[in-house]
């Protein structure tokens, strides 16, 4: 299969300490794959380096076949990144926060996506809402409407169901799971529930201290560990540093 993202080498450094040291993996297209580890495991500075909000070190980043120095604003273009940890300008209206995004990212037929993604994640009764009276549950639906006006091929997900009742999760994961079977679209995605991983995610990649430690389906990893479920397994490598 073709991947979407091929990381090669990847450092980054503050000062003397490593943040990510020497990482190389790849995600397949159309796939949903966790990038899981513990924390201070090097996930959310991958994430902001694939978003290109930080700079590398040293080492490769290629989204859809291209590095951002070369196709900086194509890759971007392709796509999108939410977290529940990003706040969205709470003194618009949720209808007002879309516009003002769509149009950010240069949307044609503006009205008409936020028409059809306001149905599809069952916002509309809080369209004209102030951004900050709404809940976390509503918070997080509104952020992957967001995160898909520009229709990406590929989504970056930071814990989207952290602090989430286990009704609004459980939705959550379906959505995110209809938006890669409906709409192809591949998703990165970093979670420390790995009940919810072992549900959604096609393959896992593990990393600590910045390093790649494992990766493969969540069955194989199951099987290799010789644990009963995924979340054995994190913390039989978390627990495990060398």
């Amino acid at each position: 299969m073709t991947h979407i993202i091929e990381v090669e080498h990847l450092v980054k450094s503050f000062g003397s300490v490593p943040a990510v040291d020497d990482l190389s993996f790849g995600v397949e297209e159309g796939t949903i794959t966790g990038l899981l580890g513990p924390n201070g495991a090097g996930k959310t500075t991958t994430i902001q380096m694939l978003l290109d909000l930080i700079t590398p070190t040293s080492g490769i980043i290629r989204i859809f076949g291209k590095e951002y120095r070369s196709a900086r604003e194509a890759i971007l273009g392709k796509l999108n990144f939410s977290s529940p940890y990003v706040s969205l300008p709470g003194n618009l209206t949720v209808h007002e926060n879309l516009l003002t995004f769509g149009r950010l990212y240069g949307v044609k037929e503006l009205r008409r996506t936020i028409d059809e993604l306001v149905d599809f994640f069952e916002i509309r009764d809080f369209l004209g809402k102030m951004t900050y009276n709404l809940s976390t549950g509503q918070l997080t639906r509104l952020n992957l409407t967001k995160a898909l006006l520009n229709n990406p091929k590929l989504l970056l997900l930071d814990e989207p169901t952290a602090s989430l009742d286990p009704d609004i999760a459980d939705r959550t994961r379906a959505l995110l799971m209809r938006i890669q079977k409906e709409r192809g679209v591949t998703i990165l995605y970093t979670s420390h529930n790995m009940e919810e991983v072992e549900e959604i995610c096609d393959r896992v990649i593990f990393i600590q201290h910045g390093k790649l430690k494992d990766q493969g389906t969540p069955e194989e990893l199951i099987t290799k560990y010789g644990h009963e479920d995924l979340n054995d397994v994190f913390l039989s490598i978390a627990r495990n540093p060398s």
